[in-house]
């Protein structure tokens, strides 16, 4: 049975287990990474998966409180990396306030795991469009599709991490998921139109 994220908090801080601390990393490294690049794109996003992973140490061992140990680990770690990532896009002065105002899934619309090169090379490709126009979207609607999706967090937990209420995370997501429907459709608009041109010149 493997350890909860609790009782790896315990054998690290307590106990000074390096190696609890590095399975914490471990398990959890691929959700936040993810959210990471969503908000401010690759190249920062290794700096930044690094710094928080230093601010989680030092608070783990320096400000104990600040962690209640209450099984909500990953959302912790997440409100660090969110903190981070914003401290980033304001010093960029890229962060914006956004004014509030039949919902597909586009995660579920992708394909699955081929054994052939042919789709593995499709699933990039879809994956690629969706990234792209995920990052299109108003950074609070980006953020809230990317933690529900790239991180799993439940409503409550996001409208805990973003400091809103639920209604408020649920509409984010849910006009996040209109305009994410919109831009997909243009963005395949657009490249139809750049396959029909490209015939006409053949």
């Amino acid at each position: 049975m493997k350890p909860t994220d609790e009782n790896l908090v315990v054998q690290y801080v307590e106990g000074g287990d390096e190696t609890a601390f590095r399975h914490l990393v471990e398990r959890h490294q691929e959700r936040v990474y993810g959210y990471l690049v969503g908000m401010v794109g690759p190249s920062a996003a290794d700096d930044l998966f690094q710094e928080t992973f230093i601010r989680v140490c030092r608070a783990l061992t320096r400000e104990r409180a600040s962690y209640d140990r209450q099984g909500k680990f990953l959302a912790w770690v997440l409100r660090i990396a969110r903190n981070a990532a914003l401290d980033h896009l304001r010093a960029r002065r890229k962060w914006q306030d956004v004014p509030q105002s039949g919902e597909t899934d586009y995660w579920d619309t992708l394909p699955s795991d081929g054994s052939s090169v042919d789709a593995e090379l499709e699933r990039q490709q879809v994956a690629a469009i969706l990234d792209a126009c995920i990052a299109k979207l108003p950074p609070e609607q980006r953020e809230v599709v990317l933690l529900r999706h790239e991180s799993e967090l439940t409503f409550r937990e996001i409208a805990e991490l973003t400091d809103c209420s639920i209604n408020t995370a649920i509409g984010r997501m849910r006009y996040g998921l209109m305009n994410l429907r919109s831009l997909i459709n243009n963005h395949v608009h657009d490249y139809q139109k750049e396959t029909a041109a490209s015939a006409c010149v053949r």
